[in-house]
């Protein structure tokens, strides 16, 4: 069975923009064209689409998609390529949310030595300690 790009759109929630887009990324593609031009895809677009969807839910890149998507189809790869994938990713998402928290302790203290907003902007303590 062909859908066309509409048809995918609805099943998988996402735009018909984001199917093009996903296309040109090749992250999927049609299966065919109908004579009037439009892109029909399989049925199994439906469910890639939506694996995108959830790998970008857990933070991968559409770089880091296609990596999977690949491994998928892959006969050398196994079960512990993809977890390895997943823990690397883990683990970067793990040192981002180390630095945000980082950087919102930095910006407390910020906050807190600024209590008096009626200061003139020279005796500001935010600006003051930015321009160190």
């Amino acid at each position: 069975m062909t859908l066309t790009i509409g048809k995918i759109a609805g099943l998988s929630n996402v735009s018909a923009d984001t199917l093009r887009y996903y296309e040109r990324e090749g992250l999927i593609r049609p299966a065919a064209k109908s004579g009037g031009g439009y892109r029909l895809y399989d049925s199994n677009t439906v469910r890639r689409v939506r694996f995108i969807k959830e790998a970008q839910q857990c933070g991968f890149t559409l770089m880091e998609i296609r990596n999977l998507l690949e491994l998928r189809t892959s006969d050398a790869a196994c079960c512990g390529d993809v977890r390895r994938v997943a823990v690397d990713k883990k683990s970067q998402l793990e040192a981002k949310i180390k630095a945000m928290r980082a950087m919102s302790k930095a910006l407390d203290r910020l906050i807190s030595a600024c209590n008096d907003e009626g200061r003139s902007l020279d005796d500001c303590p935010i600006l003051a300690a930015l321009e160190k």
